[in-house]
Parts: structure tokens; sequence; C-alpha cells
């Protein structure tokens, strides 16, 4: 029985630590800034224009992915400065790499936003 209660006890402390993280990239990231205000914007829009259900499912999965892909190169960005504080062209490489993979998911959550909104508009 103590093993259950343990196990519980443990998600629940993982899923604060998880909303902590989300709070801090929030709170002290520009990116994830941007990235939020434009979910927040593309949500309204999507309010404004009656999107189908389709749709929302991937307007949120992208807004999802790309803040996810920000969360996760911040974090990326965070361990190579505390391994090599120095400049070092492996580290530049690892960080380009990571901002790469946000670049990705933000230019096809951007061709997703048009799928979805040209029609709407025009």
């Amino acid at each position: 029985m103590n093993k259950k209660e343990s196990f519980f006890k443990n998600r629940i402390k993982s899923v604060g630590y998880a909303f902590k993280g989300a709070l801090l990239l929030l709170k002290t990231e520009a990116s994830i800034q941007v990235q939020c205000a434009i979910g927040v914007i593309v949500t309204i829009a999507g309010f404004y224009f009656k999107i189908s259900t389709n749709e929302w499912i991937l307007q949120t999965l992208a807004i999802g992915l790309v803040m996810s892909m920000e969360g996760m190169n911040t974090a990326i960005e965070e361990i190579a400065n505390f391994i090599h504080p120095e400049r070092h062209s492996k580290i530049g490489l690892i960080k380009d790499l990571a901002a790469g993979a946000v670049f990705i998911a933000s230019v096809f959550a951007s061709i997703a936003g048009l799928i979805i909104y040209i029609p709407k508009v025009f």
C-alpha cells in the first residue's frame, strides 16, 4: 500500500515541478512570451472565425508543439552554458541545432495557421 501512495505522491510532485518549470519559462523567457502571445491571438481568432473541431485540434497541437520546442531549446541552452560557459564552436552548433528545431516547428505551425485562416479571411 505504501508503494502506491509513494508512486502517486511522486507523480503529484513531478506535476508540480513541471508546472513550476512552465511558469518559470513564461516569466523569464522572451521567446516563450512571444509564442504565448501568438497562441492567445490565434485562439481569439479561432473563436471569432468559429473554426471547426479539427481546426481547433490542429491549432492547439501547433501551439503546444512550438511552445514545447521553445522550452526544450531554452533547457538545451541552459545546459550548454552550464557545461561550457565560454564561447565554443561545438556549444554554438548545439544551440543552433536546438534553435533550428524551434524554427522548423514554427514554420509548420505557421503553415497550419495559414491553411486554417486564409479561407476564412478571404
